[in-house]
């Protein structure tokens, strides 16, 4: 990593003093940079005084700015580094407008956009700015605001040449790996052109939800299945992060937390109630707010680029599914599992396989949307950059997995998929059997079971569609057309004649219009 001698931004602006804005902002001047930091909320911005105010010498190197025109001012003649974090959509275009109404933005200024956003989007920025001079770079990051205070995961992309003027900044601030001739490795690299950075982001949001899903299904299969307590489950969750298969899984980590999380007799007067004994996980609705109101999309636009780009994303399409259905009151409550201490234990350990491999399908499904829109998009991505970055300060890291698929290990990966599935299906069965809610497990069985299927029961689909309306097929074993090109299929059968009007009982005198 460069020197900050060596670095040609001095100080770096952050737009937007919320809880990642605050966060970043702090370290930055940790690591010896001038922060100017603005808010269109003021209270964000006193907020981010105060806390620099408690740490020392940092505070000299935080300024905090309440209009954006003395915001701007503050960087003088030089060169700036803007680094937005704010929602998408509507906002980020109002903050764009302020920013070229007060012409905050001049020739050389490279702006970090860091939220969550799609890459078409951050495509149209970049363009609109492009003629100004005005480098835009979409910059997924990826860790939420505990990671921004102690380094995340960072995937920019835009123009080679402007991410690589800044990425000795972003070097700094990112999470670190120790490579294994033990140097410190930034978990940050140039992702390709485009909005290709933040659509690896929002793939990695898609994966995210794939995992947060299967570990909800087994605290549910465990606590009203097996009417485990919530000790016991936080204990299951550590052991399973400690060793094995899903070392050092993070939310797994974050999973065993929260298990052991008991309420305060007199709570917090925020987000725990009050109670002896309790739980604060027992006093969390079942809703996903940020899906519920439509502040975070990453989650669905996988869903929707995974279908338009014509990948098989089950498993992150059944996650995304789950967390939209807000809590169906009407829904089949799950029975506690019949089953004696050994029978518990076996259905346990297939649990933890189960969850191995689900998650490693989501991982899968993944890598291969982001592998089919590098294709059609021309971006060249490489991944096994994004496994790398994803080994620290992200939400999906996992050890054990990325040692697998970050040499692409194709032989162990088939083996670990194969060797999990009869564990997976008794998970299923039983969670079937007793009315629990696996729908990512069973999504994910079934995604494992037709990957790698041949002749798919999908050819009767293909010969009705060419019944009805002569959709046309190919031919199995014909080269050319199997394994299959993209486009009409080469044949068709006239499996009946059409009916005509008098077949069909029309009546003789009706005339079309």
């Amino acid at each position: 990593m460069a020197n900050l001698e060596e670095i040609p931004f001095k100080r770096i602006g952050i737009i937007s003093a919320g809880s990642l804005g605050s966060m970043m902002s702090l370290d930055l001047a940790e690591k010896g940079y001038c922060v100017s930091i603005w808010d269109v909320n003021s209270g964000n911005t006193r907020g981010v005084l105060e806390k620099a105010q408690q740490t020392g010498p940092v505070k000299k190197k935080i300024e905090c700015f309440y209009n954006i025109k003395s915001f701007a001012e503050s960087f003088g003649n030089e060169r700036k580094l803007l680094r937005l974090s704010i929602s998408h959509g509507l906002p980020v275009d109002e903050v764009l407008g302020m920013l070229s109404s007060n012409k905050a933005l001049k020739e050389g200024d490279v702006v970090l956009d860091g939220g969550n956003k799609h890459y078409r989007a951050t495509e149209s920025r970049r363009r609109s700015l492009k003629d100004k001079g005005v480098s835009w770079i979409g910059m997924g990051v990826s860790g939420a605001y505990q990671s921004a205070r102690r380094g995340p995961s960072l995937s920019p992309g835009g123009d080679e040449a402007a991410v690589r003027l800044v990425l000795p900044v972003i070097e700094h601030f990112a999470a670190k790996i120790e490579s294994k001739d033990g140097l410190k490795q930034a978990c940050v690299e140039y992702i390709g052109p485009g909005g290709a950075g933040h659509f690896v982001k929002m793939v990695h949001n898609g994966i995210e939800e794939g995992m947060l899903g299967i570990i909800c299904e087994a605290w549910g299969l465990m606590a009203k299945g097996l009417e485990m307590d919530e000790d016991q489950i936080g204990q299951v969750f550590e052991q399973w992060n400690k060793n094995g298969e899903l070392k050092r899984t993070y939310l797994l980590q974050t999973g065993s937390e929260i298990c052991h999380k008991h309420k305060t007799p007199s709570g917090d007067n925020k987000g725990e109630g009050r109670g002896e004994h309790g739980l604060v996980l027992n006093d969390i609705l079942d809703k996903v707010v940020q899906d519920d109101d439509d502040t975070e999309g990453t989650g669905y636009w996988s869903v929707m680029e995974a279908a338009d780009r014509h990948v098989s994303a089950p498993t992150i399409a059944a996650a995304q599914f789950l967390r939209v259905a807000i809590g169906n009151r009407a829904a089949p409550q799950p029975r506690k599992f019949d089953m004696n201490e050994e029978e518990r234990g076996i259905f346990v350990c297939d649990l933890h396989r189960g969850v191995y491999a689900r998650i490693l399908a989501s991982y899968c499904q993944g890598l291969d949307l982001i592998a089919r829109a590098s294709s059609d998009e021309g971006w060249r991505v490489d991944l096994v950059t994004c496994i790398r970055i994803w080994r620290s300060g992200c939400i999906i890291r996992c050890d054990q997995i990325a040692d697998m698929l970050e040499p692409i290990l194709m032989q162990e990966l088939a083996a670990a998929l194969h060797d999990n599935i009869d564990p997976l299906k008794r998970v299923v069965l039983d969670g079937v059997q007793w009315d629990a809610y696996v729908p990512t497990l069973s999504a994910s069985l079934e995604y494992l079971k037709y990957e790698g299927g041949v002749m798919l029961l999908t050819q009767f689909m293909e010969a009705e569609m060419d019944l009805f309306g002569a959709h046309s097929f190919d031919h199995p074993g014909v080269e050319g057309e199997d394994p299959g090109k993209t486009g009409k299929g080469s044949h068709h059968y006239e499996w009946k004649p059409a009916r005509t009007s008098r077949d069909s009982g029309m009546s003789r005198g009706f005339a079309f219009m």
